[in-house]
């Protein structure tokens, strides 16, 4: 309570402290300069009447002087007065900042008795640091981490809990130094390093760097058969204008891969990127003969529009006419090959809908689903 009383009492002086300058009337800073060349135009006045006198300038000229200077001093006299009736205005203004003054504060303090809880004991932050888990918000959590660990930056566990905390929350960079004070402390371990490659590449807006691609190599060498940091250093070749290099990578990546793994539609959009050439196994089934000899001379292009259509077809069959839950599988991974996740999602929703009854197949949907990243929620 005796908090939100000085809260009041600093607005009150924050007020203050814009009101007081405000009130001060600009009667005297406006009228002095008026007044100073109020006189200056005099003087030149009468330095035109002793210059004609002594003949250094001639009647004509004297007379266009006279006329310019007198303008200008009933210009300044003007000022004068507009500084003078300015000041009567002073007294309402100095009412209206005090009833300001008065208001603001009482205001502020009405606010909080109504609607805050002036009774709550105070809750410092040590207190809710060491209240339960369970009762802490994630920021709380976080920040009663980060406390432990800035009591005891050797807690490489204490590192590598928070690591993956700081990436959810879209702070990549301070995951992966995190990560980084992990594998410091308690060595080297595949997950970490391609976990930390990972933040690495998203802190730089997807280039895999010489630091990311560093760790993705440390820990290929500690599990050979590990597909993330694989992909990443595909990637990265890709990146680094090695095409031959890149296309045998993905190639080596996509050999035996399980289709409905998530990863294997945006791989195979990186090799086709740099082969030229539509995405293997997302082609939909049913294409003619003629139709594949007509793809071989397609642009990439013309290629990507056939996909699209034969995308469509399919989704507009399913859509009137029902379809195997493979065949929703194969039209959902499709839309993600395209990048149309919107859709995917819509025709996963469809997919659950139609096969609602059917627990075996609902189930095979969802996993599905879920490799590919959409949630069946």
């Amino acid at each position: 309570m005796v908090f939100w009383i000085l809260i009041a009492l600093l607005t009150g002086a924050a007020t203050l402290s814009v009101l007081i300058p405000l009130s001060r009337s600009r009667r005297g800073q406006e009228a002095a300069p008026a007044r100073a060349d109020e006189a200056v135009y005099r003087e030149q006045l009468a330095a035109i009447d002793k210059e004609l006198e002594r003949g250094l300038i001639d009647a004509e000229a004297a007379e266009a002087a006279r006329t310019e200077i007198a303008r200008r001093l009933l210009a300044a006299h003007d000022r004068v007065g507009a500084a003078k009736q300015g000041g009567v205005r002073t007294g309402r203004l100095k009412l209206a900042q005090g009833l300001t003054l008065l208001a603001l504060p009482v205001l502020a303090f009405g606010l909080y008795i109504a609607l805050g809880s002036p009774g709550l004991p105070d809750q410092p932050l040590l207190s809710r640091l060491n209240a339960p888990a369970e009762e802490q918000s994630v920021d709380l959590l976080v920040a009663r981490v980060e406390r432990h660990l800035a009591e005891n930056p050797e807690d490489g566990q204490g590192w590598a809990v928070i690591a993956p905390v700081y990436m959810s929350l879209g702070q990549p960079q301070a995951s992966a130094k995190a990560y980084s004070n992990a594998i410091r402390i308690l060595g080297p371990r595949q997950a970490w390093l391609t976990d930390m490659g990972e933040a690495l590449t998203i802190a730089n807006q997807g280039l895999v760097t010489a630091e990311a691609r560093a760790a993705f190599e440390q820990a290929v060498s500690l599990e050979p058969s590990a597909v993330k940091p694989r992909f990443f250093l595909a990637l990265a070749l890709g990146q680094e204008g090695r095409k031959e290099e890149a296309i045998a990578a993905w190639q080596a990546l996509l050999q035996g891969a399980d289709e409905t793994a998530a990863w294997v539609g945006a791989a195979r959009q990186e090799m086709a990127r740099l082969t030229g050439e539509a995405p293997a196994g997302d082609t939909l089934s049913g294409p003619s003969q003629e139709e594949v000899a007509a793809a071989g001379e397609m642009t990439a292009e013309d290629r990507q529009a056939m996909i699209s259509n034969m995308v469509a077809g399919l989704a507009e069959r399913l859509s009137t006419e029902g379809g195997s839950a493979e065949e929703w599988n194969r039209l959902i991974r499709a839309y993600m090959v395209l990048g149309k996740k919107q859709d995917a999602e819509q025709a996963l929703a469809a997919a659950l809908s139609a096969y609602a009854d059917k627990p075996e197949d609902l189930s095979m949907i969802k996993d599905a689903a879920s490799k590919l990243g959409l949630s069946d929620g």
